[in-house]
């Protein structure tokens, strides 16, 4: 027989709801708002401070910063530091995780301190520098791939979750001839996609926000990201990043506000398609690997 919900109960649910519901719309509204003041036109753009839903669609802020090829190439830059850093972050960790997660290993504590030490304390941003400088490593995309390869916190995730898998699975496949690198491959890798697609995702949206350590390291313009650029966009407000001689003779410029607005709307909205297919994964591979520690 189901059970009738209290009076007080149905109030917190009531209450939760529309507490929900105030966090969601807090949430979703300034994009909402970024997305549709990129279509809105000069003159609504003036008459309403906010807009939800222009009356007048225009692409001519999507046109206008398409012009050139400048935003094409800092958005493939992107892709490429969001995909290859991604995939050195996940292989370098989780080759890192497995051998600690190992009970047999010499020094796991140790070295497992030394790791934590660095959650805590870092050399610094002029120490890195110099480290970086002394490398060669300016202006090369490896300057943004090399320093943050690792993520101490994920590596320490990542291990208790592959500590978690049952040793016999390991024993059974070494019986049946595998060595350790065969079943770090054939038997841990598989089992643990749950973690490594989240942990993929941290990674990759992590690259796809890289800001501050390409106006450190990336001197050259042309090798700027997505996000360095979209500063220039923002605070420079020039507007003088397209070519108005390629558009059509009765062409007027944008306003600044929608070509920033658009601009916003271009470099967020690739990793936001990227987050549904690894959703399913999210909650699933975070708790598994925190259970202990």
């Amino acid at each position: 027989m189901p059970i009738k919900p209290s009076v007080g109960s149905r109030v917190f649910d009531v209450l939760n709801i529309m507490l929900l519901t105030v966090f969601a719309m807090l949430t979703v509204l300034p994009f909402v708002y970024v997305i549709a003041g990129s279509f809105a036109t000069q003159k609504e753009l003036l008459l309403r401070g906010f807009i939800l839903f222009p009356t007048e669609f225009t692409l001519d802020a999507y046109k206008y910063i398409f012009s050139t090829p400048t935003l094409v190439k800092s958005l493939l830059v992107t892709i490429y530091i969001t995909v290859f850093g991604t995939l050195i972050n996940i292989f370098l960790t989780c080759l890192m995780a497995y051998p600690l997660a190992r009970r047999d290993m010499d020094f796991r504590k140790p070295i497992l301190m030394l790791i934590v030490f660095t959650m805590l304390f870092s050399g610094g941003m002029i120490p890195t520098f110099l480290v970086v400088k002394q490398l060669g490593m300016i202006n090369t995309y490896w300057s943004l791939l090399i320093p943050g390869a690792i993520s101490a916190f994920n590596l320490i995730i990542i291990r208790n979750f592959f500590q978690q898998l049952p040793e016999s699975l390991e024993e059974s496949a070494k019986i049946d001839g595998c060595n350790d690198l065969s079943v770090f491959f054939r038997i841990v890798l598989p089992l643990s996609m749950p973690a490594i697609a989240t942990f993929s995702l941290f990674y990759a949206v992590g690259h796809w926000n890289t800001y501050f350590s390409a106006v450190l390291y990336i001197n050259d313009n042309t090798k700027w990201p997505i996000q360095v650029l979209l500063r220039q966009f923002v605070i420079l407000a020039s507007g003088g990043i397209g070519d108005s001689t390629a558009m059509e003779s009765d062409y007027v410029s944008p306003p600044e506000q929608s070509i920033k607005m658009a601009v916003i709307v271009v470099s967020t909205l690739p990793i936001l398609l990227v987050y549904p297919f690894l959703q399913k994964h999210f909650a699933k591979g975070v708790l598994l690997g925190s259970v202990k520690g």
